[in-house]
């Protein structure tokens, strides 16, 4: 797994947290002391985005940033990530 891939996953798995509490994404990026674009980037999983910016958004959902064994995406993950380049 790549990267870029990585990030993908990353980001999505934000959006998903965010989405869950039920926030938008300019009260998270009020809670996380960051401009809503910078939430936008980071749910996009952009290379650009300081690893900081990733950091105050999981600390701002809760959510820790923590490694894991790689895995092969599924089918449904393949789509998606195909959906958003």
């Amino acid at each position: 797994m790549n990267s870029l891939t990585i990030l993908k996953h990353l980001g999505s798995d934000l959006r998903s947290a965010r989405n869950s509490r039920g926030l938008t994404q300019a009260e998270l990026a009020s809670r996380a002391g960051l401009p809503r674009l910078k939430v936008i980037q980071v749910e996009r999983g952009e290379a650009s985005v300081s690893i900081g910016a990733y950091a105050d958004i999981a600390a701002a959902l809760g959510q820790a940033l923590t490694l894991a064994a790689a895995r092969r995406p599924t089918l449904d993950e393949v789509g998606a990530l195909l959906a958003d380049a």
